[in-house]
């Protein structure tokens, strides 16, 4: 009859839809900020508008492209250029991403409680204009001759992963990535992407670090990392996008500008049953060692 052959339809429908390879279009964007916000602010604008003439579903920049903070500048002074979520460059940013219908993950200087502190804090648009999650960053870049601390405070929790048209995201901040726990949590909470803006430092080895720290989040937890990072000043740029099984899709050397590549969730799910490292996991016997 008319009716079974319509539900037969819609059976057949159903499952083309859900075996579709379905790809997603990322912009990455390597960036040189200068420590004039206004210009910075023109170039992501700018940015965003290409992103969506080139068709990507979102835009992601590094850490810190707010401004260029020089070792020079004070605390004081940091924090008073700082923004409220709510303030100009963030809402210029949401402004465009509802203007282009795109996606946009990116960073800012917030202003906090804390005297003469701010937090380092990642933000994602929707293409709606609305700004969905925010994060700020836990682990502190005190290490390596840094002192992040003595300009900034620390976040004090994990942004929750969030369920988008593109697949479900979270978000670190580059000197997470040190910090296997915090992936690993992010993964288990659902993420199929993570996105980590970023400002690397040069210095020996430090590349090979930032290679190989952005692989290895993404083979452990069977998913993609998207890893804008600034260049020139004192950052080393190789902004990547890398796979759930390592591959390395997109390495924007040290060239500022962006960058496209296309993504599919079907590899997420099927690297996590061939390689069921999630699911592989013990933790209950983990949770018995004593250090």
């Amino acid at each position: 009859t008319a009716v079974t052959f319509f539900h037969l339809f819609l059976a057949y429908l159903f499952i083309f839809i859900l075996f579709t390879d379905v790809m997603t279009k990322i912009a990455v964007v390597q960036l040189k900020a200068s420590t004039d916000k206004n210009k910075n602010l023109k170039k992501i604008l700018h940015y965003i508008s290409k992103a969506a003439k080139h068709g990507a579903d979102i835009c992601a920049f590094p850490e810190f492209m707010m401004f260029y903070t020089k070792s020079s500048q004070t605390p004081r002074q940091l924090a008073n250029a700082a923004e409220n979520i709510n303030g100009n460059f963030v809402t210029e940013i949401a402004n465009a991403a509802k203007q282009n219908s795109i996606m946009v993950v990116g960073t800012l200087y917030e202003k906090s409680t804390k005297k003469n502190r701010v937090y380092d804090t990642c933000f994602l648009v929707n293409q709606n204009g609305k700004i969905t999650r925010t994060y700020r960053k836990i682990h502190l870049f005190d290490a390596l001759g840094f002192k992040e601390s003595d300009k900034m405070v620390a976040g004090s929790k994990i942004a929750l992963p969030l369920r988008t048209k593109i697949g479900t995201l979270g978000m670190l901040i580059c000197y997470d990535l040190r910090f296997p726990e915090m992936s690993r949590n992010l993964a288990l909470a659902g993420s199929e992407i993570l996105f980590v803006p970023s400002a690397w430092i040069k210095g020996p080895f430090k590349e090979e670090h930032w290679l190989t720290f952005n692989k290895t989040r993404a083979i452990e937890n069977g998913c993609y990392l998207i890893a804008p990072d600034q260049v020139g000043n004192i950052y080393c740029g190789r902004s990547l996008v890398v796979n759930p099984y390592g591959k390395i899709l997109l390495d924007m050397k040290r060239k500022e500008g962006i960058g496209f590549v296309d993504i599919s969730l079907q590899d997420v799910y099927q690297t996590r049953k061939k390689l069921p490292l999630l699911k592989n996991r013990r933790p209950k016997i983990y949770s018995k060692f004593k250090s």
